[in-house]
């Protein structure tokens, strides 16, 4: 007989209840060793309940705004500073120098480049709940001021558009553009964040918003990502775990990454809202019409070299929103490089392979642009 009291918890559990269900079901497959299985349970919420994501290369905070801090990674002292722009949609930046051996920067700088910074944005607060994308915008032109007045981006997904946004606002500022896994015209393709971000009203965002009192709260959007992909959210990762359970370094791979992933960070209700409604479901920015700064953006004054980047398997921006830049941009085709390459989007940024395979060769056209 089922116990009514007990299978409500069950039914509507909080994140740290998953590793025990997961255990249980184990049970049932057969697996009976209890000294594993305690140890398991133990690794299990450490990964669950993690601490905050450590940035793995030495940095120094170079500027520290309203909505970011600005690190600066170092590099040999001479040519343009490059911007690494990390994402700003719900996790930490560390994903742009997520462990040694698999960060971006690290690549960067390994590779010759002059200075590499990264934008490390913060999570947003009650009292940043109207911050708007014009704040963003300000506040990295800011950044570039601080460095010269000349930069090169490197935009990861979301700070891919807002990287493209700031250059179409302020061509003469940026000489060279980089657009890793970047939804720049987010009608192209058939992926399933266009078809939720159409097929979802408005106002289901907008409530969202007003139960976070003018947040979209990070647990929120974990708990969507994680729905796209329910098997490997739950169950067969902590199969994936005990099964592991005394390897050393898979284990510290997995605190890594879940320190990372189950970390989110909040965003301000009204930049959250006007990316969904002006951007993903009007697609204003890839037809010239959104507004930013007080002026229309048009991606055809930006005309410096650009290089585009995605992932095969990517679900999250699929390669026709990246490569849909192509025929947007006021750059000359000759000067518009596009690569597509195995694995989905997080790999973009911080998967040995690309970071082995491919990055190295985007440090040589940024060192070309002038970033050397």
């Amino acid at each position: 007989m089922t116990d009514k009291t007990t299978s409500p918890k069950i039914e509507h559990s909080v994140p740290w209840f998953w590793p025990m269900a997961a255990w249980m079901e184990m049970e049932d497959a057969g697996f009976k060793a209890l000294e594993d299985s305690l140890r398991y349970i133990g690794e299990a919420v450490a990964i669950t309940r993690p601490p905050e994501p450590k940035w793995a290369t030495k940095n120094d905070i170079v500027l520290d705004l309203d909505t970011m801090r600005l690190r600066d990674f170092g590099g040999s002292g001479t040519g343009l500073p490059v911007i690494v722009d990390a994402p700003f949609a719900g996790h930490s930046s560390t994903i742009a120098d997520y462990d040694v051996g698999q960060s971006l920067v690290e690549t960067l700088v390994g590779c010759g480049l002059g200075r590499v910074l990264c934008t490390d944005w913060k999570t947003a607060t009650p009292e940043m709940r109207d911050f708007d994308i014009d704040k963003y915008l300000a506040e990295i032109n800011v950044a570039v001021d601080d460095l010269g007045g000349k930069v090169i981006l490197v935009g990861l997904c979301q700070g891919g558009w807002m990287s493209a946004m700031y250059a179409a606002r302020f061509p003469e500022k940026v000489a060279g553009l980089v657009l890793a896994g970047s939804p720049i015209d987010t009608d192209a393709g058939d992926g399933p964040i266009r078809n939720m971000a159409h097929e979802i009203p408005l106002s289901v965002y907008e409530d969202m918003v007003k139960a976070g009192k003018g947040r979209m709260l990070g647990q929120f959007m974990l708990t969507g990502w994680k729905n796209m992909h329910p098997d490997k959210q739950y169950l067969n990762k902590f199969i994936d775990l005990y099964t592991h359970i005394e390897d050393e370094d898979y284990l510290e791979r997995s605190e890594t990454f879940e320190s990372w992933y189950e970390r989110p960070l909040d965003l301000p209700g009204r930049y959250y809202l006007q990316a969904i409604e002006l951007l993903f479901k009007k697609n204003l920015f890839a037809k010239g019409e959104f507004i930013g700064l007080g002026r229309k953006l048009d991606l055809g004054a930006i005309t410096c070299p650009a290089f585009l980047l995605a992932g095969e398997s990517d679900d999250i921006t699929t390669q026709e929103q990246v490569f849909a830049a192509r025929g947007l941009l006021g750059t000359p085709d000759a000067q518009i490089t596009q690569k597509l390459v195995p694995g989905g989007h997080i790999g973009l940024f911080m998967g040995r392979r690309t970071l082995t395979d491919t990055w190295p060769g985007i440090a040589e056209w940024i060192a070309a642009t002038g970033g050397r």
